[in-house]
């Protein structure tokens, strides 16, 4: 069940304030997570969870493994994109949702990741055997 489009909320138990971060009306909880949209290079994950920057649940505050919900996986122009959200496994609160990205483009393939618990990641990777950016000119 998606949560309500709040900007806030108190929790009466632990009157604690939790920030939401609202994408496609599905509210992101920032408290839950160490740091909100870690840089992760070129790791980009088309499924699964980055349990290291998860803190625990603002809502129920258990940390343990998390489920993923609402996983879809659509075409558009030539690009796959797939989305799913993070929710946590005891009070099924929404932590986050997750976008991973492939596409293919002129002879490389570009995968991009974003995601407020799994980061923020781009990757490009020749589909040549051999990489022309890894080439060197021969005079």
């Amino acid at each position: 069940m998606r949560q309500p489009y709040l900007s806030s909320r108190e929790i009466s138990s632990s009157r604690k304030r939790w920030r939401a971060f609202h994408v496609d009306l599905v509210a992101m909880c920032g408290d839950c997570v160490e740091k909100e949209y870690p840089n992760r290079g070129n790791t980009c994950l088309e499924n699964g969870s980055f349990l290291l920057n998860f803190t625990g649940c603002a809502v129920c505050s258990k940390r343990d493994f998390m489920l993923i919900t609402n996983k879809s996986l659509k075409e558009e122009d030539g690009e796959e994109i797939v989305t799913y959200d993070h929710l946590c496994k005891n009070c099924h609160h929404v932590i986050a949702r997750h976008e991973y990205t492939f596409s293919i483009m002129d002879e490389f393939q570009e995968y991009t990741m974003l995601c407020l618990l799994c980061g923020k990641a781009e990757d490009t990777i020749s589909i040549l055997p051999d990489d022309p950016r890894q080439m060197t000119l021969l005079f």
